[in-house]
């Protein structure tokens, strides 16, 4: 709430309407707890905006039952925000307190709920058709017009003009910058990428987003120390954000540093971060430390962490492949085999337009199937996507050659996969 940036948004909130005396909060919190850091991120927002939130990490009383509390406290709320995820579609009792809000609404007691997307899964059909905010892009917290929008959302009113200008400026900034950054990435121009980090537009200024886009670019590259001094700024400018932790875990792995890199994801990962992206950069470094230690212990332990965030969230494909190629390693094939075709699923079994990652996991479901020849025409059409990208490169290079060790690949098959490499230039 310190940020100015933030404050000039926030000018432009509907203030909350009393309270009569048979409603206690304004909003309801509805959100499961893999995204409980956004919805604190929310919840502190609100209540700097004097408005009465219900989380129930903060009103819940220990002794409570809990479902009668969270009923009790929603019928006491006059609206809802459900923070939506597919952690949130797989949850059950997440499902019973959408088809509530949805029942709350429909019987015209003033009651009104709005959807906050905050990853990119799709809606499924039965919420498809109530207005929802895609906050996909902003992991670490609600901002800028998404924010408006769902503040006026709540109380059932249009945006004012002046928000609506400014929000359009905004917008039209981040677009511009995400093709900024896309461009210095495919491109391979570090300087370009240190460059647009030091932007200060308003896009900038209130989300650590872009920036984190520019970080996450930059460890593509394979500048992990560049990357690294940027996300520091970062996390003192956004202190209480996740995605520039999980960047700097990801580039200390990358940096070969994974006890630096095991302390940052290992804390995240106490705290009760459980999302995709937090269990699987801490079940990479589980890895690279039975790499070191040998010791299956810490292999199986990659290996379920990353089944974990899979079976969490069974559309992050990037899991799902680890979670296949470890079960491969430890000797499961039957397992392995069966994850490699959900991924397989999820993903096609062609090269994907403009991702090198999605076209690399394709590429890496069939070289778990031991289809060599389709597995290096995709590497090869995942590397041509980002040539300049060496740091993506080694990283998948490196995770072939222990699927095919585990494979018992004969030479000439370890040729024709590593070749698709080696004609790039991949630096290794």
């Amino acid at each position: 709430m310190s940020s100015p940036a933030l404050e000039q948004w926030l000018k432009y909130a509907p203030a909350p309407k009393p309270l009569d005396s048979k409603k206690k909060f304004h909003v309801f919190l509805s959100y499961r707890s893999t995204n409980r850091a956004w919805a604190l991120q929310l919840y502190d927002i609100l209540r700097g905006l004097n408005y009465e939130a219900f989380l129930d990490q903060y009103k819940l009383a220990a002794a409570s039952p809990l479902a009668f509390s969270l009923g009790e406290a929603l019928a006491a709320s006059r609206a809802a925000i459900l923070i939506w995820s597919s952690a949130f579609e797989d949850s059950e009792w997440c499902m019973e307190e959408y088809n509530t809000l949805e029942q709350k609404e429909k019987n015209k007691t003033g009651f009104r709920y709005v959807i906050a997307k905050v990853d990119e899964s799709p809606l499924p059909d039965l919420a498809s058709g109530k207005i929802h905010v895609d906050f996909s892009q902003d992991r670490d917290g609600p901002s800028g017009s998404g924010l408006l929008r769902m503040l006026y959302g709540i109380h059932d009113e249009p945006l004012p003009p002046a928000a609506v200008q400014l929000a359009v400026e905004v917008d039209e900034e981040i677009k511009t910058a995400r093709a900024q950054v896309k461009a210095a990435r495919t491109n391979g121009f570090l300087n370009r990428l240190e460059t647009l980090s030091q932007s200060n537009g308003l896009a900038w200024q209130t989300t650590p987003a872009l920036g984190c886009e520019v970080a996450d670019a930059i460890i593509g590259l394979g500048d992990n120390a560049a990357a690294l001094r940027l996300l520091k700024k970062l996390q003192h400018q956004f202190p209480r954000a996740i995605h520039p932790k999980q960047l700097e875990g990801l580039a200390l792995a990358r940096s070969k540093d994974w006890e630096g890199a095991q302390t940052v994801l290992g804390e995240l990962h106490a705290s009760g971060q459980l999302d995709p992206e937090t269990l699987g950069i801490y079940a990479r470094t589980w890895m690279d430390r039975y790499r070191v230690s040998q010791d299956r212990g810490h292999l199986r332990k990659s290996r379920d962490l990353y089944r974990q965030a899979f079976t969490a969230a069974p559309q992050s494909y990037y899991t799902g492949i680890n979670a296949a190629s470890k079960s491969l390693i430890l000797g499961e094939w039957d397992v392995a085999a069966q994850l490699a075709k959900q991924v397989e699923g999820l993903v096609g079994v062609k090269p994907v337009d403009q991702d090198y990652w999605k076209t690399a996991t394709v590429a890496e479901t069939q070289l778990l199937q031991a289809t060599y020849d389709n597995a290096a025409r995709l590497y090869s059409e995942a590397i041509s996507i980002e040539p300049e990208a060496h740091g993506n490169h080694q990283s998948t290079k490196a995770q072939a050659i222990v699927i095919l060790e585990a494979l018992n690949a004969s030479p000439e098959e370890r040729a024709k996969i590593l070749s698709a490499f080696d004609h790039h230039g991949c630096r290794v």
